[in-house]
Order: structure tokens, then C-alpha cells, then sequence
């Protein structure tokens, strides 16, 4: 009977360390390198952490690399609630689990934004970030009166069902006109259409409508790490207005790329991985 007892006990244990792991994972993570100073790699919307793969080829013989892929996006299983606040927690408690000393985060997209997001909300946990092509409120950019508010689980409902209602061929022709306004590289399209049909489609609705009502500006004065923002060209053309989201902060650096559309790592790779490296070894 006592041995009984421990056996359920230890069972109990194990399952319950499954689940707390799962919790703070629910991301996928690869692991590359074996440098000392980390670097965790945070992609897109819908993206699969492979956007990193030149990236990391140049940082690996000096850095120990964790690529993530987020929940329900590019094949990684889905979770119930997906939202930008949970994944912020969930990349925060997984450096902390982990025992990750001070990282630096480097975020695409929506993957920027996550990086913003942590360095503001955890001041001592990240050594520094570079943001490559996202903005505290990309949303305010097309609606200056823009204000982040609660949407309700109706709403959210409402707004995805176009999205979720869409055919599978509907939907891959999006995805394909989206690819290409994204980036200039023709190479790069199947690939990207790829990420986005073997993305969750819940996932997919529910965190397009969430980040879209992401307003970052009031949280940029709380990041005191350093930070280097890498632009697209077309954001140059409105430089004032964009650089006004950043507040001016002395320790923001914000670098525009000479051509080329989001997908900067494609498009202007050589610029893009000479900035990140003169960043990171000072």
C-alpha cells in the first residue's frame, strides 16, 4: 500500500511538472550554438521560427541561439487562448525557467513587438533587443485617433469570421497577396504562403484582431536596456511620425534599410546582419 502511495505520489509529481512546462513552452524552441551570451529569436505573425535560419548561421559560432516558434502558427500546435499578453508571460517565464541569463531578444513583427513588450514590462530580465520592421502601435500609423481598448470574445468572434469562413483556396490566394507585399524576394513566397496554411486559423484570427489593438507607445519609456530598431525603406518616408512612437528615447537607435519591404533578413540581408552584428558585439 505505501509503495502504492509514492507511486501515485511520483506520478503526480512528473504530471504536474509536464504541465507546468507545457504551460511556459507552449511555443516551440530550438536550440543552436553554445555561446555564452544568449540570443532568443522571436518571428512573426504566422511565421515559423525557419525565418531566422540565415540569421542564426551567422550568430551560432559565438552565441548559444533559441529560435521560438509561437503557438498555432506554422504547423506548432495551437492553445486555447492565444493572446500578445500570454506569449509576452510565456517568453518571460520561459527565460526564467530556463535560467537564461539576461538574453537578448530579437523579434520580427509581431515577434518586435513581443520583444518591446518583455524589456518594458521586465526591466532586468533582457541584456538588450533588436526590433527588426515592427512599431510600438502599427495601427495609429493608418488611424492617428487610434486607442487600444478590450474587445470582448463576441467581437473577436464577429471580426474573425470573414477570416474563418474563407475557403482553403480563398485563403492561399491571400496569403500569396500578402506575401508579396511583404517582401521583394519572388524566392521567399511559396514559402511564407507555406507558414500561413499550416498556421492554426483560430490562432491566425484571434491574434490578428489582438495585435492589431496592441498600443506600446505609453510603455516605451519604462525600457532602459538598449535597443536597436531596424526599419523597412518605405517607413523612411514617414520618418517623423514613426519615430514619434519611439519618444525620442536615448537608448532607442532606429535604422532605416535602403530597399526592400518587411521581410528586411530577405530583402536587405546584408545591411540587416551587419547592423545586428555591430549592435550585439559592442
Amino acid at each position: 500500500m505505501r509503495k502504492l502511495i509514492c507511486r501515485v505520489g511520483l506520478l503526480c509529481v512528473v504530471l504536474l511538472g509536464m504541465m507546468g512546462k507545457s504551460f511556459a513552452q507552449s511555443f516551440s524552441v530550438q536550440r543552436i550554438g553554445e555561446g555564452k551570451q544568449a540570443i532568443i529569436l522571436i518571428p512573426g505573425f504566422a511565421c515559423s521560427g525557419d525565418v531566422w535560419n540565415q540569421t542564426v548561421d551567422s550568430l551560432r559560432s559565438n552565441y548559444t541561439c533559441y529560435i521560438l516558434t509561437m503557438p498555432g502558427f506554422a504547423g506548432t500546435a495551437s492553445e486555447a487562448n492565444p493572446s500578445f499578453d500570454n506569449w509576452t508571460k510565456q517568453i518571460a517565464d520561459f527565460i526564467h525557467n530556463e535560467k537564461i541569463e539576461k538574453p537578448i531578444l530579437i523579434g520580427h513583427s509581431m515577434g518586435g513587438g513581443l520583444a518591446l513588450n518583455i524589456a518594458s514590462t521586465q526591466a532586468n530580465l533582457v541584456k538588450s533587443i533588436v526590433v527588426v520592421d515592427a512599431l510600438p502601435c502599427l495601427t495609429a500609423i493608418y488611424n492617428p485617433n487610434f486607442q487600444s481598448r478590450k474587445i470582448s470574445d463576441d467581437e473577436f468572434a464577429k471580426a474573425g469570421a470573414q477570416l474563418l469562413g474563407m475557403g482553403e483556396e480563398q485563403f492561399r490566394r491571400q496569403a500569396y497577396i500578402s506575401a508579396v507585399s511583404l517582401t521583394t524576394d519572388s524566392l521567399r513566397y511559396d514559402e511564407l504562403v507555406k507558414w500561413s496554411l499550416t498556421s492554426d486559423r483560430q490562432t491566425y484570427a484571434k491574434m490578428y484582431y489582438d495585435y492589431s489593438n496592441v498600443d506600446l507607445r505609453p510603455a516605451i519609456k519604462n525600457i532602459s536596456v538598449p535597443a536597436l530598431v531596424l526599419l523597412e525603406h518605405p517607413f523612411k518616408k514617414i520618418a517623423p511620425i514613426v519615430e514619434q512612437q519611439f519618444g525620442n528615447q536615448p537608448n532607442f537607435r532606429l535604422e532605416y534599410a535602403g530597399k526592400g519591404l518587411h521581410f528586411i533578413m530577405f530583402d536587405d540581408w546584408e545591411w540587416y546582419i551587419q547592423q545586428i552584428m555591430d549592435f550585439i558585439n559592442n
